[in-house]
């Protein structure tokens, strides 16, 4: 079965729910709409029955992160909204009880680097590059929490701090990404050899052995929730943001 948004494709083919961004002219970019189509399929994914949920992009990117072309519409107080609803998605995909897989190709910046990093599973295809420019460019802080529990707190803070580019060999090598492939076709079979292990296998449910593995899980996601607004709250986002992505005249996705 599948079910459209203009944003967000979902087809499910038990046991895998199959999440597609689907703003290819945006770089797949985290929108308002595309925020919510995640929502809704995640929704349509958990009600299914499906032990596994896989994103990908359309065409060429994974996702570009937070969609800004429509910057000269918002205002500080919207911004702190969308980014609130972005990080209240990241933590329901880090806490899903079914298995969260990303496969990655080219580009994973920002949000879309954050959604990888809230996954379980997380493939990069050898072209794939990722970067959280977010703390350093604006002062946002989003998902660093998530991001030092995969890579180590040192990685993390040196990869915020510079902003730096990571390419899919040292996504491997760090953690970020849990396996590399070649392509997203070689991923899809990936998943599908996962899921016939787990299967094999006589462990307890994922939302079980979630909450055995963080037992603190709601303090941890209420404290990422808080440093996020705390730093998006501060007077002047919209300006920041602009600043950072030259976008005062030509509003574009800031990365």
């Amino acid at each position: 079965m599948t079910a459209h948004s203009s944003a967000v494709i979902l087809r499910t083919a038990p046991p895998v729910a199959w999440v597609t961004l689907n703003r290819p002219e945006r770089g797949n970019a985290c929108s308002t709409e595309l925020v919510q189509g995640l929502e809704d399929a995640l929704d349509r994914a958990e009600q299914s029955g499906a032990r596994a949920l896989v994103l990908q992009g359309s065409c060429r990117h994974f996702c570009t992160g937070f969609d800004l072309s429509g910057l000269d519409n918002e205002t500080d107080d919207s911004l702190l909204a969308r980014f609130t609803r972005l990080e209240l998605l990241l933590q329901r995909v880090a806490r899903a009880p079914l298995l969260t897989v990303a496969i990655a190709q080219s580009r994973a910046i920002g949000a879309g680097a954050d959604l990888f990093t809230a996954c379980d599973v997380r493939m990069a295809c050898a072209n794939a590059h990722f970067a959280f420019p977010g703390a350093r460019g604006f002062g946002l802080v989003l998902g660093s929490r998530r991001l030092a529990a995969r890579v180590g707190d040192a990685v993390a803070t040196a990869w915020i701090a510079n902003a730096t580019t990571i390419d899919a060999a040292s996504a491997t090598a760090t953690g970020l990404a849990t396996h590399l492939v070649n392509d997203p076709a070689q991923a899809a079979s990936l998943v599908e050899t996962l899921l016939l292990e787990r299967a094999s296998t006589d462990g307890a449910d994922t939302a079980t052995l979630r909450s055995a593995l963080e037992p603190h899980a709601c303090d941890h996601d209420a404290h990422d929730l808080a440093r996020l607004v705390r730093s998006a709250a501060r007077p002047g986002l919209r300006e920041r943001i602009a600043a950072y992505a030259g976008l005062r005249n030509t509003p574009t996705s800031p990365t």
